[in-house]
């Protein structure tokens, strides 16, 4: 017992040596802003160490940043004491399904090719057909808000107006159709389970708890439908952006398992190590050119505390970086 006790100590005393003491009014200061609270002096010391480990790291990319080596700068949120394995477990869920099984009843293939004239820059968020950035929490839902996003751009543009729907209706009630709540989904899935439910609840209605529950779709509830979904061409950033003005919000997956990419703040976002490899659904809302390079914007599901007020702009026209064009799609009223 003593001995459990002697390298407990020595633990402790390990952790606490690897700590900054100049960092102390910081460190105290991003617990208060952001709410944290850890169960013991243990569990204080190591996400400190983690904390201070990210904050090393956006420093340092920051500095690059300023001698012009990098299209974009990282920031100070939410997400500092958690480890990048804590965070792609966590924040990314999107599970890609077989070809087969993502192919529903409903589905249509987009494959234009049109050369018509489009716009330089496309934000559907200046039309009124993007809500307000909402937050997934602890929960592997984020397949769930780029659904519900995408729906939500069709019906404004359809009816005129902008409602929020449920994204916890699709965590509870669309199992049967693949996905696994708060373990991961896939936004095709989320589309037929609406069509065959006949509906989706809005989000006031059905609101979100950042967990699984038992399905409790009320058709009272009811605040959109959906007739069926389309696939856009894989793969092809020229087609992804033909859909992206002339359709509405597009569902998108990405690649979101490197380290910059949390703490990601402004700019163009450019990292050559982000690949094809999905694992994070998002919603497209556009698409424009900052200090000469393109980019697609899109909408996270992390808060406002995330990105640019919720928001990240991946570059564009780089081979599809960061899988952006891979499995693109879109609900139809």
């Amino acid at each position: 017992m003593k001995s459990l006790a002697c390298l407990a100590f020595a633990v402790f005393a390990t952790v606490n040596a690897l700590i900054d003491p100049a960092l102390d009014n910081h460190w105290q200061l991003w617990k208060k802003v952001h709410n944290k609270e850890y169960e013991n002096m243990r569990e204080d010391l190591t996400r400190r160490v983690t904390w201070e480990k990210n904050m090393k790291f956006i420093m340092l990319h920051n500095l690059e940043h300023s001698m012009g080596l990098h299209s974009y700068d990282l920031g100070i949120n939410h997400l500092m004491d958690m480890t990048n394995e804590e965070l792609v477990d966590t924040m990314a869920g999107l599970v890609v399904p077989p070809r087969a099984l993502r192919t529903g009843s409903s589905a249509n293939k987009w494959n234009s090719t049109q050369k018509a004239d489009l716009p330089d820059s496309v934000d559907w968020r200046e039309k009124g057909c993007v809500t307000n950035v909402k937050n997934q929490g602890a929960c592997g839902s984020c397949w769930a808000f780029s659904a519900v996003g995408a729906l939500e751009g069709q019906l404004q543009l359809k009816t005129g107006t902008l409602v929020s729907l449920s994204p916890q209706n699709l965590v509870d009630c669309s199992s049967k159709y693949g996905n696994k709540g708060c373990s991961g989904g896939f936004m095709t899935q989320a589309f037929q389970y609406i069509i065959d439910n006949a509906g989706i609840d809005s989000d006031s209605f059905y609101p979100y708890t950042a967990q699984n529950q038992n399905c409790h779709y009320d058709p009272a509830g009811k605040a959109s439908t959906c007739a069926k979904y389309t696939e856009v061409n894989p793969g092809t950033e020229d087609t992804l952006k033909q859909a992206l003005a002339t359709i509405g919000p597009i569902s998108v997956a990405i690649d979101a398992r490197r380290p910059s990419f949390y703490f990601y703040k402004s700019g163009v976002y450019e990292d050559p190590e982000c690949s094809q490899d999905v694992n994070h659904g998002v919603l497209a809302v556009g698409y424009g050119n900052m200090d000469g390079k393109d980019y697609w914007l899109l909408k996270n599901s992390w808060s406002e505390k995330y990105g640019d007020q919720g928001y990240i702009r991946i570059a564009r026209n780089h081979g599809n970086l960061c899988g952006v064009a891979s499995y693109p799609s879109y609900p139809e009223l």
